[in-house]
């Protein structure tokens, strides 16, 4: 009886990808560490709008390493859009690292924003900026609402530090494949723990190559009493 409750399924199975809005990807070729080509790109959009998925969102990189200007990521954008016949509703933000690269950006406005007002923003996965908080400050005071990437991925974090993002207004992203144990089982149960709390307000695959989410999404990790839990953040209808 107990195994009836442990039962797993994969993405793919479960219906979450009919209707869903992918919030966070790689998928725009040669910016990053994600994508390389605009084959591979227009592939990538294939299968996902192949399996339901309704929109996807260009997130590219932005951080001192990778600095990607808005002008060259929009241009990119309408490259890949020109040749594009597919049925998927395309849209353009950006993923910012939280360095000094994205304050100088955010004290220009500089920035590609996930919605009206809302930015992307990650930190490096073992610490947290040096400054993290008041950055998070800084941006609220500016009028932008951050939206933190795989918060589950941060290793730094405790479960109040994830109270207190929640209560400081921002939204947290999940990664897909956390949940299906692609980032390992302390990042899975750190999204089982956001989820159960309702902490999330998107979800997205992060997807940097083919192989890599066709094999997260035909995996037989999904815990099928998750399956609920997420559907209601997979339309992308609870974004705000």
């Amino acid at each position: 009886m107990f195994g009836l409750f442990n039962r797993r399924t994969s993405i793919l199975e479960s219906g979450l990808l009919k209707g869903a809005v992918d919030q966070h990807s790689h998928i725009l070729y040669g910016l990053d560490d994600g994508v390389k080509t605009q084959e591979d790109s227009l592939a990538i959009l294939q299968f996902l709008e192949e399996q339901g998925v309704s929109e996807v969102w260009f997130t590219p990189h932005v951080m001192e390493d990778v600095p990607n200007t808005t002008e060259g990521i929009r241009a990119r954008f309408e490259e890949l859009k020109a040749v594009y016949a597919g049925g998927l509703q395309l849209h353009l933000a950006a993923e910012y690292m939280m360095d000094t690269l994205f304050e100088d950006r955010l004290a220009r406005r500089d920035l590609l924003e996930h919605g009206e007002e809302v930015v992307l923003v990650e930190t490096s996965a073992i610490a947290p900026p040096i400054n993290l908080w008041v950055v998070l400050e800084k941006m609220l005071k500016s009028g932008f609402r951050p939206l933190i990437a795989h918060p589950e991925r941060y290793r730094y974090m405790d479960r109040e530090d994830y109270r207190e993002l929640h209560n400081m207004g921002c939204m947290l992203q999940l990664n897909l494949p956390s949940i299906v144990g692609f980032y390992g089982e302390n990042a899975r149960q750190r999204a089982e723990y956001l989820l159960d709390k309702g902490w999330y307000r998107m979800v997205g695959s992060d997807c940097h190559r083919f192989r890599a989410i066709q094999a997260q999404y035909a995996a037989k990790e999904l815990k099928k009493d998750t399956v609920a839990k997420l559907s209601v953040l997979m339309d992308g209808s609870d974004e705000i």
